[in-house]
């Protein structure tokens, strides 16, 4: 079978990291290249960050473009105090040697996206969606070529992680995730109420340790960084590994479900800006636009997460 083509566009972020590294581990994807931008640590960061991971993954080949630095419109909110001042804290890891990729990263996206056959790209947007919607916002004929989206951001019955309303990828650039919304690409979210339910617990960390690997000790080493955080906030025995659970959704479907309901971006809200509102009792009368996910088998996520870094 074909590998499935993918862009995945990224602000790493721990849990970015271990989504990349799920990707470069799976012959069922062609990883074409990752597209950096700022979300979780400015995006001179984010841009190292991702080099950084392919680097781990022994996939120098895999081109590295740096994106945008800024939201739309509003000023960029960062997440150190989740991951680090490096974004990758947990674990000392050599800066990178490869080279970023020449030329901006939505001008990769809008290039790969016009020269790939129609419907055989899909693009996996694990941070903010700044670069996804300039592209659409400069190059719209674009849009009707994506096979799909497959997103992390989000919540419904979860609500808020960075307000009491607005999951962080979408709180920090709501603009650009109402373009995305609303542009009638196939999507498929993975919400809070999802990545909630893919909580580490001390056995799935040390079954990383344990495979004795270079990428096997950073996943745990960075996975013991941040569930401090989430744990302390959330009163769970582990931590959420969010992004990753778009790589999975591509490999096995299965192991989530979902409706296929209305979901709008509140860009306005005095108090709610950044809200997802998914109208999961289809009750608005709006159009169905995204696939948005609300369960997954946590057991079934993590040993496919553990099998693939495994074989890194």
């Amino acid at each position: 079978m074909r590998a499935r083509k993918i862009i995945i566009d990224t602000d790493p972020g721990q849990d970015d990291a271990v989504a990349i590294l799920l990707a470069l581990a799976s012959p069922e994807i062609e990883v074409l290249g990752l597209t950096a931008v700022a979300g979780n640590v400015p995006l001179e960061l984010t841009a190292r960050n991702a080099r950084i991971v392919c680097e781990l993954a022994g996939r120098r080949d895999v081109r590295v473009f740096a994106g945008c630095d800024a939201p739309l419109t509003r000023k960029l909110v960062t997440a150190e105090y989740v991951h680090g001042k490096t974004g990758l804290d947990g674990i000392a890891l050599p800066d990178p040697t490869m080279p970023l990729a020449d030329g901006h990263a939505v001008d990769f996206l809008i290039e790969t996206l016009r020269e790939e056959a129609p419907g055989t790209v899909t693009l996996c947007p694990i941070g903010p969606l700044t670069n996804i919607a300039t592209a659409f916002r400069k190059a719209p004929d674009i849009v009707p070529r994506i096979a799909e989206i497959v997103m992390m951001g989000g919540a419904y019955f979860e609500v808020g992680n960075v307000t009491p309303a607005a999951e962080f990828n979408i709180y920090v650039d709501p603009e650009a995730a109402d373009i995305v919304f609303k542009s009638g690409v196939p999507l498929v979210v993975m919400p809070l109420d999802v990545t909630h339910k893919a909580l580490t617990t001390r056995a799935r960390v040390e079954a990383f340790r344990g495979l004795g690997t270079a990428a096997g000790h950073a996943v745990a080493s960075w996975t013991d960084f941040f569930e401090r955080f989430d744990m302390a906030k959330y009163g769970s025995e582990g931590a959420p590994l969010h992004d990753p659970c778009t790589i999975a959704y591509l490999l096995d479907p299965d192991l989530f479900s979902g409706r296929h309901i209305n979901v709008e971006i509140e860009t306005d809200g005095r108090f709610t800006a950044g809200m997802t509102v998914a109208d999961w009792w289809r009750v608005s009368g709006r159009a169905e636009n995204a696939m948005f996910m609300g369960d997954v088998d946590a057991d079934g996520f993590f040993a496919l997460l553990t099998e693939r870094i495994g074989r890194l």
